[in-house]
C-alpha cells in the first residue's frame, strides 16, 4: 500500500472496532461557512471603524459614542474556527502538492493587490510616523515578513501569518495521509503540548519565542475546535471529536482575556464576561456546523460574501480607514462609517472579479509548471 493511503481502520485491531465510517463525502460545499466567514470580516471591520483612534487621529468614543461593536476584534477568532474546519474538510483525499497549492491559489492574488495598495498609501499620505523601503515591500509581498522580522505594512496581516503556520503544520498531516485516527490523535499532541507550554513556560526568551512560533499556543485552540467539528461533520459525534472541542474551549480562554485586556484603552476596564459569552457562541455556531443544524441555511448571496471576505479583511483598515480620516470633517460619522463600509464591499467584490478569478487560475498554472520543472531537475 503506497505511502499516505492506510484506511480509517485496520482490520483486526481495537481501532478497527472504535474509529467511525465516514458518513458524508470529503467536500461538500457548506454555504453557512460562507456566510459565517462575512459575519467574522464585517465584525473586524466594524471595530476598526467605530473603535479605533488611530483611524480618527482623536479618541474613536468622541466620533461614535455607543461603542456597539468593542468586541468586533473576536472575528478573527471565529475565522480560525472556520479555517480548522474547511482546511481539514477540503484536504482530505488530497496530497500535500496538492493541498499547499490551493493555499498559495487562494491566498496570494488579493494579498500582493493589498501590499501594492498599502504600500503606495503609505508612501503618499502625509503624516505617517514611517516608510516602508523596497525591500520591506518585496518581503512583505512574500507573506513571510514575520520569520525574518521585517515590519509589516498592514496590521491585519498578523493573522495570516498565524494562518500560514497553521498550513504549514497541516501539511504534515496531509503528507502522512488523513485519517480519523490520526487527525484525532495530531490535535491531541497539539493541543497537550501548547496546554504544557501555557503551564510551565516562562514568558519571554528565545525559547517562549520558539515555541509560540510552531505551536501557536494563543490560536492552536481555535484551529483545533474547527478540526474537530468537521471530524462531527464528516464522522458523527464521538467522544473523541466532543473531547477535542471542549478541551479547545477550555485552552483557548486564557489567551482570548489577555487579549481582551490588551485591547483595552489606558485608564478603561473592559470586563471579560462578553467575551467568554462571545467566544462560546462562535464554538457552538462552528458545533452546529458539524452536527449539521445549519445545513439548511443556502443561497447564493452566503457565497458571494464568503468570496468577498478575503479582500475585505485585506483593505478595509488602511484603505477604508483612510476615507474615513479624510472625510470625517465633510461627513457626519454616523452616516460616513456605513457609506464607507458599503464602499469597502464594492471594491472587495471589484477585487474579487477582476484580480482574484483572473490571476488565481494563471497562478495555479505558473506553480504547476514550476513545480514541474523542479522534479525535472531532481530526476536528472
Amino acid at each position: 500500500m503506497a505511502h499516505g493511503t492506510m484506511p480509517d481502520t485496520v482490520r483486526g485491531t481495537v481501532l478497527d472496532r472504535t474509529a467511525p465510517q465516514p458518513r458524508v463525502a470529503a467536500g461538500p460545499r457548506l454555504e453557512v461557512l460562507d456566510g459565517l466567514r462575512f459575519l467574522a470580516a464585517m465584525a473586524v471591520l466594524a471595530y476598526h471603524f467605530t473603535t479605533m483612534d488611530r483611524i480618527w487621529q482623536r479618541p474613536a468614543v468622541d466620533v461614535v459614542p455607543a461603542q456597539t461593536f468593542a468586541y468586533g476584534w473576536l472575528g478573527v477568532y471565529l475565522f480560525f474556527l472556520i479555517s480548522g474546519f474547511v482546511i481539514c474538510m477540503s484536504s482530505w483525499d488530497r496530497g500535500v502538492g496538492s493541498f499547499l497549492l490551493s493555499r498559495a491559489v487562494r491566498l496570494y492574488p488579493a494579498y500582493w493587490l493589498s501590499v501594492l495598495v498599502v504600500a503606495a498609501g503609505l508612501a503618499v499620505f502625509p503624516g505617517l510616523p514611517w516608510r516602508p523601503t523596497t525591500l520591506d515591500v518585496l518581503v512583505n509581498l512574500t507573506m513571510f515578513q514575520d520569520a525574518v522580522g521585517v515590519p509589516q505594512l498592514a496590521d491585519v496581516y498578523w493573522s495570516l501569518w498565524a494562518e500560514l503556520r497553521f498550513y504549514l503544520l497541516f501539511s504534515l498531516l496531509v503528507w502522512w495521509g488523513l485519517s480519523y485516527r490520526r487527525v484525532v490523535a495530531c490535535c491531541a499532541l497539539w493541543l497537550g503540548a501548547a496546554a504544557v507550554a501555557q503551564a510551565f513556560l516562562p514568558v519571554g526568551g528565545a525559547v517562549h519565542g520558539a515555541v509560540q512560533l510552531v505551536l501557536m499556543t494563543d490560536y492552536a485552540p481555535l484551529f483545533t475546535a474547527g478540526i474537530g467539528c468537521y471530524l462531527m461533520f464528516r464522522f458523527g459525534p464521538t467522544v473523541a471529536s466532543w473531547a477535542i472541542v471542549a478541551v479547545s474551549f477550555v485552552l483557548a480562554l486564557p489567551a482570548v482575556i489577555h487579549r481582551n485586556q490588551l485591547e483595552s484603552k489606558a485608564g478603561e476596564i473592559i470586563p471579560n464576561g462578553p467575551v467568554i459569552v462571545l467566544l462560546a457562541v462562535w464554538f457552538l455556531l462552528i458545533v452546529a456546523v458539524g452536527l449539521g443544524w445549519l445545513s439548511w441555511v443556502r443561497g447564493r448571496w452566503l457565497v458571494v460574501g464568503g468570496a468577498l471576505t478575503y479582500p475585505l479583511y485585506l483593505l478595509h483598515l488602511d484603505l477604508g480607514g483612510a476615507l474615513l480620516y479624510l472625510f470625517q470633517w465633510h461627513v457626519p460619522p454616523p452616516l460616513l462609517v456605513p457609506v464607507v463600509a458599503g464602499l469597502m464591499i464594492l471594491i472587495a467584490w471589484l477585487v474579487h472579479r477582476y484580480v482574484e478569478r483572473p490571476l488565481a487560475p494563471q497562478l495555479k498554472h505558473a506553480l504547476r509548471w514550476m513545480g514541474t520543472r523542479a522534479r525535472g531537475q531532481v530526476t536528472r
